[in-house]
Formats: C-alpha cells, structure tokens, sequence
C-alpha cells in the first residue's frame, strides 16, 4: 500500500476536546473550546492551550493569566461544539450553553460544573507562533467529579467519564480500553 502525500498540516489526531473557562466576573467570563492542549511538564505540572489572538477569549486569559482547562463528556458535546463556533462578544456562552459555572479554587475564574475534570492554570509564558499564540501555564490546582471515584479502591475512574475526543473536524466519545501503561513488557503469570 503507498503513501499519498498532503498539505503540510497538523494532523495528530485525537485530541482533547475541552472548553477553557476564563474571566474573573460574571460580566467577562467566558467559555472557549479548544483542541490544541496538552502536556508539557510533569514536575512542575505544566501544559498549554494555542489561541487565535482575534478570539474573543485571548485578550481575557493575556489580561488575567489564568484559565481552567475542563475535560468535555459525551454528554457535553453539544455544548462542547457551541462554544467553540459562537463568540462571546455576542453571547453569553454560559447561558447558552446551558453549564454551570462554579468559582475556582485556585484561579480568579470558574470551572464546569458538569466537567468530570477541571484543571486551574495560571499561565508562565506567551509563545506567538503565527496563527495561534500558545499560553504555557502551571497548573495549580485539579478538581475531579468525586462520583468517578472507586468506592472501595479510591482509584479515579476517568475512563467511566465518557470523554469527547476531536479528530479532523469532527467529535467521537473516547473508545475502549486496549492495556495500560507498561503491558506491552509486563511478564506473564
């Protein structure tokens, strides 16, 4: 089977995809989705979001330096979609989107209520890179949906969550677990 070469282009697919809350009051707050996240660093926890300048979220976020990253669900995919085609100069996103803003721990702007995941980031630096800016930020503080706990063992179940993946223009709900970490070299019994 050959190969067909295509336009240079970022296709690394599957993402995230997540809606980043921002804003300190209820009259600048703001929702974003956003597919180009993920992780940087382990220690310090570090990871970035990439921006186009002209949304209406980036000048919020520069402002601010701070934003949460919430993981979306299957169940949030219309919402998910909402945010990321509408701006909020013209709505307001949390209404319209039908989800609960709730104030942040550790950042001056809400989470998700309905996200199984929220991560509070503040942000260390701006890259430009040209068509998006990418804000590196630590994260400071993760706030886990407490019903996607083992009872017995206390093991985060994010897997149970139902999360939203991002692939080529379209959304798919995360699949089936194939192995963990490690199968591949582990020794058999």
């Amino acid at each position: 089977m050959g190969r067909r070469n295509l336009k240079a282009g970022t296709m690394i697919y599957p993402l995230p995809a997540v809606i980043v809350s921002c804003g300190s009051s209820p009259e600048n707050s703001n929702l974003i989705t956003v597919a180009w996240t993920g992780t940087i660093c382990t220690n310090p926890p570090m990871c970035y979001i990439s921006i186009r300048p002209e949304r209406h979220s980036y000048p919020i976020i520069r402002e601010q330096m701070q934003f949460t990253i919430n993981l979306s669900t299957e169940a949030m995919a219309r919402a998910t979609d909402w945010a990321g085609v509408r701006s909020g100069k013209d709505y307001n996103k949390w209404k319209e989107t039908g989800l609960t803003p709730v104030a942040g721990v550790a950042v001056n702007c809400p989470y998700i209520k309905e996200s199984p995941l929220s991560i509070e980031c503040k942000v260390k630096t701006i890259m430009p890179l040209g068509s998006h800016d990418m804000f590196v930020a630590e994260v400071v503080n993760v706030l886990a949906d407490e019903s996607l706990f083992d009872p017995e063992t206390d093991t985060f179940m994010l897997d149970k969550a139902g999360l939203l993946n991002y692939s080529h223009g379209q959304y798919f709900k995360q699949g089936e677990k194939i192995g963990r970490f490690g199968f591949s070299v582990k020794k058999k019994k």
